[in-house]
């Protein structure tokens, strides 16, 4: 999309709208970055009560095996993913990440098995090309969807399983990670256990002619407030969650970023399906090597945030340069800024004191582990 394209609206612009929203572009779209009650409430809200988010700008994907084998589906995936989807249980849920050539990320996506298909939740800004690389390399074995008459909300918090009983008594039923079909008032939805937070909570894929109708009556809850973009980014990043484009892109592997976790046994080496997957011998060396450079956790000294893009040196006067930050603000959970960035691997252990070059001035940030907050996911 050039600068001059119209922004798109999701289903739920309107609504936006009428509570206030302050509007911002965001790859592409025209989204709420915070409400009247502001960032600093919303986020504290979403951590003691419930937060609902659009995320309607993000992608949605069927991915439907033309054999009508669910396995043909997971295997053909996995050509483009280091992780094990042929291992993913019906109604289960798992994080994956496309890599190319290099062994570099081009986006991260979460994978759901829906029993006769995939269902694949992708980044706003790499939708169409994350579509288009799935059409090339899988277009011959499976039959591609992108849904565009769909709405995604979060609903995320430690009271977001009591709000949604209301609705719909099974929730309780889920763990995290698990994905269901069930009718919110009286609307068929596609609910999974997880969201971007660090919170208990779920995302809840809706037809986009009812969307108004089931977020209206979810925000009608007394423990629920809208949130927006701004707040979305203080919690993920309290959580440690990478942001595609920041703290993730074309130029880190995932060993580099951290994300080992997000690759099962089966795809490393000595698994039963080793590799197979675009810059394996990349990713597979780094595994066991170790990668040049890390993703760590940061806490500035003091109240400054240190934000993305400031350098990163081993002494105050800014001669040692050992990394950058990718993302950094003030943390309102834990109360101090928070921040993260890659460094060479002598400087990753926790407790490290690093100096970041902000306005000419060299701040000391200290390596620390991740996240920043304790996760309350269901398990």
């Amino acid at each position: 999309m050039n600068e001059h394209s119209p922004l798109k609206q999701t289903p739920l612009h309107a609504l936006h709208v009428s509570h206030g929203a302050r509007m911002v572009p965001f790859a592409g779209y025209d989204m709420p970055v915070q409400y009247p009650a502001g960032v600093m409430k919303e986020h504290l809200h979403t951590r003691s009560a419930a937060g609902l988010f659009d995320v309607s700008h993000m992608g949605q994907v069927i991915l439907r095996p033309k054999s009508g084998r669910i396995e043909d589906a997971a295997l053909a995936l996995e050509k483009l993913v280091p992780v094990d989807v042929l291992g993913l249980a019906e109604g289960r849920q798992r994080y994956g990440l496309f890599t190319d050539g290099n062994g570099n990320i081009l986006d991260d996506l979460m994978i759901a098995n829906r029993g006769d298909h995939l269902f694949l939740v992708v980044n706003a800004s790499c939708k169409e090309a994350d579509f288009a690389h799935m059409q090339k390399h899988l277009g011959e074995t499976c039959e591609l969807t992108l849904l565009d008459d769909r709405a995604l909300i979060a609903l995320q918090g430690p009271r977001a399983e009591c709000v949604l009983a209301e609705l719909w008594a099974d929730i309780a039923t889920m763990r995290f990670m698990d994905v269901a079909e069930a009718a919110l008032h009286d609307v068929p939805c596609i609910i999974s256990r997880s969201g971007y937070t660090g919170e208990d909570g779920f995302e809840i894929s809706i037809p986009a002619a009812s969307a108004e109708d089931v977020t209206c009556r979810i925000l009608e809850h007394p423990d629920v407030m809208p949130i927006g973009l701004g707040a979305r980014d203080s919690l993920r990043l309290e959580a440690g969650l990478c942001l595609y484009g920041n703290d993730i892109d074309t130029t880190t592997t995932p060993v580099e970023a951290g994300l080992e976790w997000a690759m099962q046994k089966a795809r490393r080496a000595g698994g039963s399906r080793e590799g197979g997957f675009p810059g394996a011998d990349v990713i597979l060396r780094q595994f066991a090597d170790g990668a040049g450079r890390r993703r760590v956790g940061l806490k500035p000294e003091g109240k400054a945030p240190v934000r993305g893009g400031a350098p990163l040196f081993a002494d105050a006067e800014g001669k040692v340069p050992v990394g950058a930050v990718t993302s950094g603000g003030f943390g309102p959970s834990a109360d101090h800024p928070v921040a993260m960035g890659y460094v060479d691997k002598a400087h990753t252990a926790n407790g490290t004191q690093l100096f970041a070059e902000v306005r000419g001035k060299y701040l000391a940030v200290t390596v620390s582990a991740l996240p920043f907050v304790t996760p309350t996911y269901k398990r």
